[in-house]
C-alpha cells in the first residue's frame, strides 16, 4: 500500500499565492486590492491559492489542511475562504471556514465553480476564471450574488458588476467607521499587500465545508 508523504504547503505571502504563474502581475495586484478592501469592510479573509501540485492528495484533503495551516479568517469568527486552483491536476476547490458555511453554502460554492470558474477554464481562459470566481465569492459574502442561468456561448457574463461590489465595500467601511483596530498587521494604507511578511492569517478554523470541481 502506497503511503503519501506529509504534504508541504507554500508560504502565505499575500492574499493571492500564485505558484503556477497563471496570473499577470496586474491581475494579481488588482485581486489583492479587492480582497484587502473586502477584509477592511467586513473582517472576512478571502485568499486565492494557485498551486504547483496537490502532491497526490485529493483536493478536499489538501485544501482543508492548507486552509488550517494558513489560519485564514479571524479566530473567533472563523470567517475565512480559500479559493484553490491546481492546474496540473485540473481541479478547483472553494474551502469555507466554519463561520461562513451558512452564508457560502456547499450549493453556492458548487454553483460558483461550475458557472463562474470552470466555464472559463474549459475555454483555456484561466485568468478570467480566477477573477470571476473570486468576485463571485465576494458577491455572495456581500449578499448580492445572482447565479448565471444556463450555458452561455463563448465567454459567460459575470452576474455581479464590480462597481456594485465597490459600493458595498465603501458602505461597510463608512458604517464601521475608520477607527477600528481589527486590521492591524496586514500591510500599509490603501489595502496593499506587504511582501515583507506583513500578511498573515488570523487563526480561523475549517472543517471541510465547500465544494470542488474538475475540468
Amino acid at each position: 500500500m502506497h503511503v503519501l508523504a506529509a504534504p508541504s504547503f507554500p508560504p502565505l505571502t499575500g492574499r493571492v499565492v500564485d505558484q503556477a504563474g497563471l496570473l499577470s502581475s496586474q491581475t494579481r495586484s488588482e485581486l489583492e486590492r479587492q480582497l484587502a478592501e473586502h477584509e477592511k469592510a467586513t473582517t472576512e479573509q478571502v485568499v486565492v491559492a494557485i498551486l504547483f501540485s496537490l502532491q497526490g492528495y485529493p483536493i478536499e484533503d489538501y485544501g482543508v489542511q492548507l486552509a488550517r495551516r494558513w489560519g485564514i479568517g479571524k479566530t473567533k469568527q472563523n470567517n475565512g475562504v480559500v479559493l484553490i486552483i491546481a492546474p496540473n491536476e485540473r481541479e478547483v476547490r472553494i474551502e469555507v471556514g466554519y463561520g461562513l458555511e451558512g452564508k457560502l453554502t456547499d450549493a453556492l460554492t458548487s454553483t460558483i465553480i461550475q458557472n463562474e470558474i470552470l466555464s472559463y477554464f474549459k475555454q483555456g481562459d484561466y485568468e478570467a476564471g480566477v477573477v470571476h470566481g473570486t468576485q463571485a465569492i465576494l458577491a455572495v459574502l456581500g449578499g448580492a450574488y445572482t447565479p448565471t442561468t444556463g450555458k452561455s456561448q463563448g465567454r459567460p457574463a459575470f452576474a455581479f458588476p464590480l462597481f456594485l461590489l465597490l459600493m458595498f465595500i465603501i458602505f461597510f467601511r463608512l458604517a464601521r467607521g475608520h477607527g477600528s483596530g481589527w486590521g492591524g498587521g496586514f500591510g500599509g494604507g490603501g489595502g496593499g499587500i506587504s511582501r515583507g511578511g506583513g500578511f498573515s492569517g488570523g487563526g480561523g478554523s475549517f472543517g471541510g465545508g465547500g465544494a470542488s470541481g474538475r475540468w
